[in-house]
């Protein structure tokens, strides 16, 4: 187990976050663009290489990078891989793109950068609607399941995760040009983080003020969505906070039915989505607290 180096990197992510510099992920997103260039076809096959390609390139990288980190001192090795590794990490990035809409002149163009769905004509309660969402399913995306790999396979871990969760985010749709092209990336996506969207989940409950209620969602309307994980940190943030969140949503132009999750006790405005994100403070006690406990006794 990785767990100095899994707790050092959600501490450089939580005390410098982004750094300003060119971010592994959108090096990711250039070698998926210049792949699709040149070899797309609505095929799964092709899509199929881009997912062994993509996953074989941040192995080699990531294995190279320990490598020569293990040629360090220990202690500098450990502050090197951390700060590679903390790139992975997503919570003050995400906590503040979701947070950019309570103050944003623009609320729908703000949430335009966070979402595929159409957000133009929208109304107040369902942009904050989808920050809710955006904020529960990322917590899992973002931060909990390249933490999960990271503990297990240190940086080769979080770097295959983060090359399959970008995939998935660029090409893992259901519209006519990525189909099957993006069908390899999604069902890998869906695997990858199968565990780690069931741990966000019960992660929110123990936060939530009303455990009963959070756990009674999560339980009831976890598995409704569509997506096999989505659901679940969704349906835990809509019971903790006591609002229905899913629905109907416009995507590319079309609507998509959507069953609702959670119990539509309160409103969902501003005041909502501030209640929310609140959780990261209790967020990250948790996740420090385990991580030096299981730092101390490994």
């Amino acid at each position: 187990m990785f767990f100095e180096l899994a707790a050092l990197a959600y501490l450089v992510d939580m005390i410098f976050g982004e750094f300003p510099c060119k971010h592994p992920v959108v090096l990711m997103g250039d070698f998926i663009n210049g792949f699709e260039r040149r070899f797309y076809s609505d095929r799964i096959l092709p899509g199929a290489l881009l997912v062994v390609g993509l996953i074989t390139l941040a192995l080699l990288v990531s294995t190279t990078l320990v490598y020569l980190c293990g040629l360090l001192p220990t202690w500098l090795s450990l502050i090197v891989l951390a700060i590679f590794a903390s790139t992975g990490l997503a919570m003050n990035m995400l906590h503040d793109s979701v947070a950019a809409l309570l103050t944003a002149e623009q609320p729908k163009q703000a949430l335009s950068y966070l979402v595929s769905r159409d957000t133009k004509d929208m109304t107040e309660t369902e942009v904050y609607k989808a920050g809710l969402e955006t904020w529960a399913e990322n917590l899992s995306d973002g931060v909990i399941a390249p933490l999960f790999y990271l503990l297990l396979f240190g940086l080769p871990g979080i770097a295959v995760y983060k090359a399959i969760n970008t995939m998935d985010s660029m090409i893992a749709y259901k519209t006519e040009r990525y189909f099957y092209f993006g069908k390899t990336a999604a069902i890998v996506d869906d695997i990858a983080n199968y565990i780690p969207a069931r741990l966000t989940a019960l992660l929110i409950v123990a936060l939530a003020k009303d455990k009963q209620r959070a756990w009674q969602c999560l339980w009831r309307d976890g598995n409704k969505l569509e997506s096999p994980n989505a659901g679940f940190p969704i349906a835990a943030m809509a019971g903790a906070l006591g609002v229905a969140l899913g629905g109907d949503a416009s995507y590319h132009g079309q609507i998509k039915h959507k069953p609702t999750l959670g119990l539509p006790l309160n409103p969902v405005d501003k005041s909502t989505l501030t209640r929310a994100l609140q959780m990261k403070t209790g967020i990250n006690l948790i996740v420090l607290g385990l991580l030096t406990i299981g730092a101390v006794l490994s």
